[in-house]
């Protein structure tokens, strides 16, 4: 079984940007908000939810709801999710076997299980991402259905968080409405 990521990065990293693009994200209109949280998790049920429970006091709460709403997630809702989500990819200027690894190995995943391989990549550098995806899919492979779903619902939380995370940081995300553009979609 692959190695779990750690944690995001604690709240009091860079709390000056969080708290501002937390207060912007509180602030936001209903559907833009929610519209942004669907970027980070596609379940509709889950996104809804956590728009609903605005304003989050701080990045630390806010992590908190998307993991209590990600454990209360349904078998549809994780469906849901997962159809919006695409299998970790190359750069295109990666060799050409390595390509063919990777489609073959998410494949064989798609066949087994029925969905696209979801994986949080957030712990390793990019230049490990290939290997960690080859590993997690070889060593997911041999999971039964039920065991599978289980880890793949975690690395959709783990997923969520970090999506969250750069909702809330990342200055370009956080503009808010430009030119009908919605909230967290620049």
């Amino acid at each position: 079984m692959p190695t779990p990521a750690p944690a995001p990065a604690p709240a009091g990293d860079g709390a000056g940007d969080q708290s501002a693009g937390l207060a912007r994200f509180n602030t936001a209109p209903h559907a833009e908000a929610e519209a942004a949280l669907l970027e980070c998790c596609g379940s509709h049920r889950w996104a809804l939810r956590m728009a609903a429970h605005r304003p989050y006091p701080d990045l630390d709460a806010l992590l908190a709801a998307s993991d209590e709403a990600g454990y209360d997630l349904s078998p549809t809702d994780i469906a849901e999710a997962l159809a919006g989500e695409t299998a970790p990819c190359l750069h295109h200027a990666a060799p050409r076997a390595a390509h063919l690894a990777l489609r073959a190995a998410h494949a064989a995943y798609e066949s087994r299980f029925g969905h696209v391989f979801v994986i949080s990549l957030a712990a390793h550098r990019p230049s490990q991402h290939v290997d960690q995806v080859l590993a997690g899919i070889r060593t997911r492979l041999a999971h039964d259905p039920d065991e599978e779903r289980a880890v793949t619902a975690d690395e959709m939380r783990r997923l969520a968080r970090e999506r969250i995370i750069e909702l809330v940081t990342d200055e370009d995300l956080m503009r808010g409405p430009v030119a009908g553009v919605p909230f967290g979609m620049l």
